[in-house]
């Protein structure tokens, strides 16, 4: 009996380590090469930057507790490179960010950097170049993160779907980096067309397309439209993220409600909607049930919001099978709202509400910091600034010169915390001349910061635009929204019950965005616009925290420029 027992016991012990084994987390080995390769992405030919050949990037995906480790070699002729992992908080690896001259090093030509992180939570994320403007030459890819082994997600679906939307510029960015920077500035203008996939139409009607013979569109496989294939009466889930330089977009399925679900890797409270913005560096997921009459098939269509359009929306095409992909929808494709209807954004905007469950904020907060939005000139270039000071990113990482305590590696100077109290956000600057720093603001570890991002008119009349800002290495809980100059009394309307974390949010024209976030994970970390040409011309900061408690960072992150010259002499075996 006691033999019995014994064995019993032994056998209990054998299957739970099998089942733990079988449950750890994996690590996922990529080995990638960036370079430019010929494809036409709107049909029209052009020099488009690609990994491994593929444009988009291959998509990765992972579950939550599983490391990615990627070798990552630069065969560009000319330029460094960098690749920044949207979303993924990288605790612990803050040297694995990819961001230019903070966390790492631009990888020269012919060079490779090991990227090695976690990918800690379950979500919709996404990658792309963060040297630059070369996320707008194409370089950006999907990342998705399952639930972990033995985890549910909080909703049920039967099916999904991959969409990445982007804008495409027919200009290289080589010639919109020199127009921006330019004096005086040369814009670059609207996108030529938007993209799902990484497939678009330029001057090509897909309707058209889509009755044989009857359109004089050059389709390649490169510009095919993106088809989804469902089967009636089914819940599908949409992953949906934009990785757009410039333009903010509108999604919407003819005859289908969406319900949304998650935003930046984050459980929401669901909510139902016929269309919804969404804003360069954001990311959803939406359910849909495919209930529509099953003979018909359905456009989904993505239009520009926030600016006057001049780019056609992109189309494509919900499929109910068994019908054929190139049946054409018996309605219009929806039509994008009004581009100025900014009641229409902030609904859908003010509906995102954590789900039950999700972690509160704390109550309170150690340290608050304004952060004026405006646009500038400087030596009579026009550049956008931050409490009048305009990014200028240093030859050697933050990262380094921080952790080694490296002098003249950037300015130690702390940039303002606030403006000016009788700034008025409704008129241009009366003085519009800025300063150029490297921006760097260096928190306490473990303290809860607030941050009030506030926007202004920019140097022309009754100009202010839309700005999504994203955060590195952090989610922060977005307490509140406002119209006008934010006051004092406005902290009053903060949502501390269910306010969404996010890692991108939007400030509104002539309005303020609040945000609270704990400073929980030693690094150096870029909070900016993701509009790529606005951080070009400067408009991005700089939080850091912790850096003493840092690990070993590895040589090659650090050891550029003049100062990186220093680390290797002086700190580095």
């Amino acid at each position: 009996m006691h033999m019995a027992k014994t064995s019993l016991l032994f056998i209990a012990w054998i299957v739970s380590l099998l089942s733990h084994t079988a449950c750890q987390a994996k690590v996922w080995q990529f080995e990638w090469e960036v370079g430019y390769v010929y494809a036409s992405p709107d049909c029209e030919e052009k020099l488009v930057m690609a990994i491994n050949g593929q444009f988009p990037g291959p998509t990765i995906r992972a579950k939550a507790g599983d490391t990615i480790h990627l070798k990552l070699k630069n065969t560009l002729d000319t330029e460094g490179v960098v690749i920044h992992w949207h979303g993924i908080r990288q605790q612990g690896t803050p040297w694995a960010d990819g961001t230019a001259s903070i966390s790492q090093c631009a990888i020269n030509p012919e060079e490779t950097f090991n990227y090695a992180f976690e990918v800690d939570k379950a979500g919709t994320y996404f990658y792309h170049g963060h040297y630059g403007m070369q996320r707008a030459a194409g370089l950006y890819g999907s990342l998705i993160v399952d639930v972990a082994d033995g985890e549910e997600e909080p909703f049920h679906y039967n099916g999904e779907f991959n969409l990445l939307l982007s804008d495409w510029y027919h200009k290289s960015i080589y010639d919109q980096m020199v127009g921006l920077s330019s004096r005086p500035m040369k814009w670059i203008g609207e996108p030529q067309s938007l993209l799902i996939n990484g497939r678009g139409q330029y001057n090509c009607s897909l309707a058209a397309h889509l009755i044989q013979g009857s359109s004089t569109c050059k389709l390649t496989k490169d510009c095919e439209p993106v088809v989804l294939q469902v089967l009636p009466n089914k819940t599908y889930r949409l992953r949906i993220a934009s990785t757009t330089s410039l333009a903010s977009l509108n999604l919407a399925i003819g005859n289908h409600k969406m319900t949304v679900v998650e935003a930046d890797g984050n459980y929401v409270e669901p909510f139902s909607v016929d269309d919804m913005d969404i804003y360069s560096g954001e990311s959803y997921s939406v359910l849909i049930t495919t209930n529509q009459n099953p003979s018909s098939n359905y456009w989904l269509s993505v239009g520009v919001r926030g600016r006057k359009p001049n780019t056609q929306p992109a189309l494509s095409i919900i499929n109910y099978l068994p019908n054929s992909p190139s049946k054409l929808p018996e309605s219009s494709p929806p039509v994008t709202p009004v581009w100025n209807d900014y009641a229409h954004s902030k609904s859908f905007t003010y509906k995102i509400l954590a789900k039950e469950g999700t972690p509160r904020p704390p109550q309170k907060h150690n340290k608050r910091i304004a952060l004026l939005n405006t646009q500038n000139k400087l030596d009579g270039y026009t550049k956008w600034a931050i409490n009048n000071v305009s990014l200028a990113l240093p030859t050697t990482p933050y990262l380094g010169a921080m952790k080694f305590q490296i002098k003249h590696a950037f300015d130690p100077q702390p940039p303002p915390e606030n403006f000016s109290s009788d700034y008025d956000v409704m008129k241009p600057a009366k003085n519009p001349n800025t300063t150029q720093s490297t921006n760097a603001y260096v928190f306490q570890l473990n303290s809860t910061v607030d941050v009030i991002l506030q926007n202004a008119n920019a140097i022309a009349e009754n100009v202010s635009e839309i700005h999504p800002w994203h955060l590195h290495g952090h989610d922060f809980w977005v307490l509140g929204y406002g119209d006008g100059r934010f006051q004092e009394k406005d902290v009053s309307t903060f949502n501390l019950k269910n306010p969404p974390l996010r890692n991108t949010v939007v400030i509104f024209p002539y309005g303020w965005t609040a945000l609270r976030f704990v400073t929980d994970n030693p690094g150096v970390w870029a909070f900016h616009c993701h509009i790529e040409p606005h951080l070009h011309m400067g408009m991005g900061v700089i939080f850091a925290e912790g850096i003493e408690y840092v690990g070993k960072i590895p040589r090659d992150a650090i050891t550029c420029g003049l100062t990186g010259k220093m680390l290797i002499n002086n700190h580095l075996p």
